[in-house]
């Protein structure tokens, strides 16, 4: 017989380390904090090594409990995708994505209606990071970041390209209609604005646009883009966003490019999907239906410019 850790203090342990505090594991599995402690040190009884060690008011994982935690958390993605395997075929399935706050808000969740309309037994659940090169957590069936198909950066996952990046300049048709922008020189007098979580966008631009002269142009700075992108769609100033991201706020009249031709290009996002999951491909088609939604909007953005040239 195999002789396994507790397996209910391993589900606490994985979930205290991913979190990186006993409060948070408790709020997130419905505990009291005396009880996610007492798991703990049950497991690190049971293994005959300490798991955390106290810094300050927190207790912070180790670094060997940090691996181990990894390694907790993909068995136990294996055997939620096995039992959801081995359950009804009709039964309604959970798709957990993990996703940037700014890629979900702006360009995933807008488009889930459609891959719904094609998979009604499947509810997608998508949590959010608030930096696109976030380490992966547990409890999710693919994640989404930014980054290329190097697998030694995500050890035991496939990474498959899923969307492009490109930078423009991004304004309110509004502000376009009182201060228009018809070349790069009229960004003078405008306010510019940033965000922390996309930083040297504007110099990356700048030099793009050949105006590195205005590099030292002030700036309002905010601490994530999707603040900055609605500072914007409000008509406070003008700032750098990308495409094909926010290609529904365009289509739509909320934001426009007003020099559409400088664009920037960037790392773009892959799908990071643990290598034992998913004996069903519902991980895999969904990767395949956000390939194909975004080659779709490559092929408009292409069209489009055609025509406008």
């Amino acid at each position: 017989m195999r002789r396994l850790p507790p397996l209910n203090a391993l589900r606490i342990f994985e979930v205290a380390a991913r979190t990186g505090s006993y409060a948070e594991a408790g709020a997130e599995l419905g505990l009291t904090h005396g009880a996610v402690s007492r798991q703990i040190a049950a497991l690190e009884g049971w293994l005959g090594q300490k798991l955390f060690v106290r810094e300050g008011r927190r207790m912070v994982a180790t670094p060997t409990a940090k691996i181990f935690a990894a390694e907790v958390g993909l068995s136990f993605d294996r055997l939620a995708v096995a039992a959801e395997a081995c359950g009804r075929p009709n039964a309604r399935r959970i798709l957990r994505v993990s996703a940037p706050t700014s890629l979900a808000m702006r360009w995933l969740i807008p488009r889930l209606g459609s891959y719904h309309a094609n998979h009604p037994h499947v509810e997608v659940v998508v949590t959010t990071v608030s930096c696109v090169q976030e380490e992966l957590r547990g409890g999710v069936d693919l994640s989404i970041r930014r980054g290329v198909v190097r697998e030694d950066i995500w050890p035991q996952h496939h990474v498959v390209p899923v969307l492009d990046d490109v930078d423009t300049l991004i304004m309110s048709p509004a502000l376009f209609a009182e201060r228009p922008i018809l070349k790069p020189a009229d960004i003078e007098g405008h306010t510019l604005l940033a965000s922390e979580t996309r930083p040297g966008d504007w110099m990356n631009w700048f030099e793009a646009a050949n105006l590195q002269h205005l590099a030292g142009l002030p700036r309002q700075t905010f601490d994530h883009f999707f603040v900055a992108r609605q500072a914007v769609e409000d008509g406070l100033g003008i700032g750098i966003g990308p495409l094909p991201m926010l290609d529904i706020d365009i289509a739509s009249g909320r934001l426009m490019t007003p020099l559409p031709d400088i664009r920037v290009p960037r790392t773009g996002y892959v799908a990071v999907v643990p290598r034992h999951a998913d004996p069903g491909n519902l991980v895999r088609g969904f990767v395949d239906w956000m390939m194909d939604e975004a080659s779709g909007e490559n092929k408009r953005d292409g069209d489009s410019r055609q025509a406008a040239e």
